[in-house]
């Protein structure tokens, strides 16, 4: 077989369009299906470090209680851990930390 009767090698990476990746395209498309449920101003972000965990800062105190009882059952079941905290230099928010198994 000749150099060319292979057939080339061609990755993800090379396949996407310049300035997209698919791991960008999976948070997206996770953080979409969590905001669907929250309300509009809700800041969405993420943090990995070994495990990748979603961060929602929420304003109301009634739509953390909410998502903590609906978040395990979306997407499959890809959210757990979820734990509440605090929102640095942000008095009226609170911060729902949630696992990211996917």
């Amino acid at each position: 077989m000749s150099a060319s009767d292979q057939t080339p090698i061609v990755t993800a990476a090379a396949a996407e369009p310049a300035g997209e990746r698919p791991v960008s395209r999976e948070l997206d498309r996770i953080a979409d299906a969590v905001r669907a449920l929250c309300p509009k101003d809700t800041q969405i972000g993420f943090e990995y470090d070994g495990r990748l965990r979603m961060h929602l800062d929420i304003r109301g105190l009634e739509e953390v209680a909410r998502l903590e009882i609906l978040l395990p059952g979306l997407e499959g079941g890809m959210f757990s851990n979820i734990q509440r905290g605090l929102v640095d230099n942000r008095p009226f928010f609170h911060r729902l930390i949630v696992a990211v198994d996917r």
